[in-house]
């Protein structure tokens, strides 16, 4: 297939970062932007993230900010959202909602051999067979082979430690300072919205390209 393919990771709402990543890519007509979701929540501008995923991303993954929104409109059940949600809600057209429901969990490229997700997969069962529940917000696998946030098990590994593949995997959810290699995963969330990097990842050759954040907007 013609063109690259880009993965991005969390842009979480800040727009400007986005734009000048973007810039720095220097696109062109037969490349595929995947974004690896949580475009929305935290940060200054979810609408105009959206609005720039729609003009220049082939696709955006679902990512568990989109599903805790999403679950929310569905059921209107309160508890579904955090506080700085609400800020995001007021931002969104009926196009945006639209463009959210839309969000598929995985992107598989066969001939690069990868799988895009916004967190990752359990070892088992395959997966393509995992749920949005798992590949959404998994961060740590449990000794019982369950998935689990980092705080529920601080000293549970990380999936991507456990993860052997193939495929290869390029990854967002878990923040970090830097990207993150290992033989069958890359970890590209490099906390832009608190104060990092906004990460891109030109596949097959894996080269990074980033830009920093020009603020912190949230403080966890």
């Amino acid at each position: 297939m013609k063109g690259r393919l880009i993965a991005i990771g969390d842009i979480h709402g800040c727009h400007r970062e986005f734009e000048e990543l973007l810039g720095k890519l220097e696109l062109e007509k037969h490349d595929r932007v995947v974004l690896l979701g949580d475009l929305v929540n935290r940060g200054p501008d979810s609408a105009k993230v959206i609005a720039l995923a729609r003009q220049h991303a082939r696709l955006s993954l679902l990512g568990n900010h989109e599903l805790r929104l999403l679950n929310y409109r569905k059921t209107g059940d309160p508890t579904h959202l955090k506080k700085n949600d609400y800020d995001t809600l007021k931002q969104l057209s009926h196009h945006d909602w639209a463009y959210m429901s839309a969000m598929p969990l995985t992107y598989h490229d066969a001939g690069h051999r990868v799988v895009l997700v916004h967190a990752g997969f359990l070892p088992s069962p395959a997966w393509h067979r995992q749920p949005a529940r798992i590949v959404t917000r998994i961060q740590v696998v449990a000794k019982d082979g369950t998935a689990l946030k980092r705080s529920e098990d601080p000293s549970a590994p990380h999936w991507s430690e456990v993860w052997n593949g193939p495929p290869f995997v390029v990854y967002g959810h878990t923040p970090r300072t830097e990207v993150v290699r290992l033989k069958w995963s890359l970890g590209i969330d490099t906390s832009c919205v608190l104060g990092g990097s906004l990460t891109a990842c030109i596949l097959p050759e894996k080269r990074i390209v980033q830009v920093r954040a020009r603020e912190k907007y949230y403080q966890p």
